[in-house]
């Protein structure tokens, strides 16, 4: 890494780093603990913290989804990025931003959201998130891939899609 972005992300992180330390987790029962008697040191315990790192292709994307345990904040690495998510009901209004090499964007608890390499080469991106135990849910595999399946009659008329779209989907997860 270069000097300069090997400084940005320094920085980044610490700012992070202070700013989940003064996090709440809503609902803390709810995070598991690594399973050490006694911590010997900080490394045992992830103090409510985690986070990813995510590799896109060219177009790769991670989809529409959410975390029910957390909010996160999205460090772009390299590469190029479309990110967005919606807001909650009634709005339900868009928000969107290109995410360039240093950006940062956070998505709100809870919010669904995703990402998107809009660029021609792979982008790199750390995902932080204010729980140790985020959660995940994907929107398409949960409502399409459940087991056993959601009737599709309801699904149809949820979605107001024809029932054959909705039983193709279905295959397709």
């Amino acid at each position: 890494m270069k000097k300069g972005v090997s400084f940005l992300v320094t920085v980044a992180f610490m700012a992070l780093a202070s700013f989940l330390a003064s996090a709440y987790d809503p609902s803390p029962l709810e995070d598991t603990c690594v399973a050490v008697d006694e911590p010997k040191n900080a490394g045992e315990n992830t103090l409510g913290v985690s986070l990813a790192l995510i590799d896109y292709e060219p177009n790769g994307q991670n989809p529409p989804h959410f975390h029910p345990r957390a909010s996160e904040i999205l460090i772009v690495l390299e590469g190029t990025l479309l990110v967005g998510f919606i807001t909650s009901n009634p709005e339900h209004r868009f928000i969107s931003k290109v995410l360039n090499k240093g950006d940062v964007f956070v998505f709100p608890f809870s919010l669904i959201h995703f990402q998107v390499n809009i660029g021609h080469t792979n982008a790199v991106a750390i995902a932080t998130f204010n729980s140790q135990n985020p959660g995940v849910v994907t929107i398409a595999s949960s409502m399409f891939g459940s087991n056993p399946p959601i009737n599709p009659d309801f699904l149809a008329r949820a979605f107001q899609l024809d029932k054959r779209v909705v039983e193709y989907l279905q295959a397709r997860f």
